[in-house]
């Protein structure tokens, strides 16, 4: 009997519904009902407060193929979150730009570095822009923080690919300005970010 099988089998046996069950073990009623149906299987924490509630052994509610399967599933999450974390932390990183000397402005025919809100001179349209990528990196890094256990397709899909997007934007911009301090930091926050993905 599969897992899915055993696990309805016990919800009924203690006369609940799929929600009611979902309730006691703090997850969703799609999860649960994901489940029963075999289309995927808990995590570590959700099959042990499994067992818990039922008074069974984890053991007897999963054959040897479902345990390399659950391992496997729970390798990949860690994985995600690991790779979701770095990504979001690359980002968010870049504030250092509004604080540390990463720009040049020539000040008296001499370059000058300085940070971002320091910056002056030259075309005045360029600090915002230089404000505007810095700014969505940040944000971009808070949100794939906060949002690391989001589980919308699109979401699973594109967000490193989107990071990685903004760090190329951002690293052509600094190139084609004459920014090769500001460049060289985000490119090497961009090949951190596609080894991982390669890696992958």
């Amino acid at each position: 009997m599969e897992f899915g099988e055993k696990l309805q089998e016990l919800r009924k046996k203690k006369g609940l519904t799929q929600e009611e069950l979902a309730e006691k073990l703090y997850v969703s009623r799609t999860a649960v009902s994901k489940w029963e149906s075999g289309r995927g299987y808990p995590n570590i924490e959700s099959l042990k407060a499994i067992a818990k509630f039922f008074l069974v052994t984890v053991d007897e509610l999963l054959s040897c193929n479902e345990v390399l399967t659950i391992a496997e599933e729970n390798c990949k999450q860690q994985e995600n979150y690991f790779r979701s974390l770095v990504f979001g932390l690359l980002d968010i990183s870049s504030i250092i730009f509004f604080f540390l000397p990463f720009f040049g402005q020539r000040v008296n025919g001499t370059i000058q570095e300085v940070s971002l809100l320091s910056l002056q001179g030259g075309a005045p349209y360029l600090k915002y822009i230089y404000c505007f990528i810095v700014m969505t990196l940040i944000g971009y890094g808070f949100l794939t923080l906060a949002f690391q256990n989001f589980r919308t397709l699109f979401w699973i899909k594109y967000k490193e690919k989107i990071s990685l997007i903004l760090s190329i934007v951002a690293t052509l911009l600094f190139i084609v300005s004459s920014q090769p301090y500001a460049a060289t930091f985000v490119f090497i926050f961009l090949v951190i970010k596609a080894f991982m993905l390669i890696k992958r």
